[in-house]
């Protein structure tokens, strides 16, 4: 594990005002996500495209300021990839975003990344109840390296108040 993985902070600071005050949260969870993924897959060629899922995956509920926020997100991310160039990631990127709180293993195109950053998601999360084989010491570590700071509080009072205005749809974001 390093510091910090440099990409993500950069692009977390292009939504600095955005985010505001729950940028420490966001931060944490986004490396959190992002080392699990890397654990789980050490090809260095998906480095930059779980970097970069792992800071957009959530972001539109701070730039849409909704919890039905895969929509926003990938419309985050498309932007992001097509004004670098990197628009031939965009396939891949936004499926992992998209399925990112998908509850059955995924298995379509680009399914390594895709089920990779699913269960390093689940594992965030699930505060490490879920493991899907990591090495929980290795978990602990990253939650000692980048604490919770209120992420999961966070989560809970968003969910509850989208509860109250969408009780029938209450997790727009999750997929079975």
């Amino acid at each position: 594990m390093r510091d910090h993985e440099p990409l993500i902070d950069e692009l977390l600071g292009r939504f600095r005002q955005e985010i505001g005050a729950d940028l420490e949260k966001y931060s944490n969870h986004v490396h959190r996500v992002f080392e699990t993924c890397v654990m789980r897959d050490a090809d260095p060629a998906n480095r930059q495209k779980y970097a970069i899922a792992a800071v957009f995956h959530d972001i539109g509920i701070w730039t849409a300021r909704t919890i039905d926020y895969l929509s926003p997100s990938i419309l985050e991310a498309e932007h992001y990839l097509n004004a670098t160039q990197d628009a031939a990631l965009i396939p891949e990127v936004t499926a992992m975003i998209y399925w990112h709180h998908k509850i059955r293993p995924y298995e379509g195109a680009f399914g390594t990344t895709v089920e990779v950053f699913r269960k390093a998601d689940w594992t965030d999360v699930s505060l490490g109840l879920l493991t899907f084989g990591s090495d929980w010491k290795k978990l602990r570590r990253l939650r000692v390296q980048f604490p919770n700071a209120g992420f999961h509080w966070f989560l809970i009072r968003e969910i509850g108040a989208n509860f109250l205005r969408h009780p029938l749809n209450p997790l727009p974001m999750f997929k079975s």
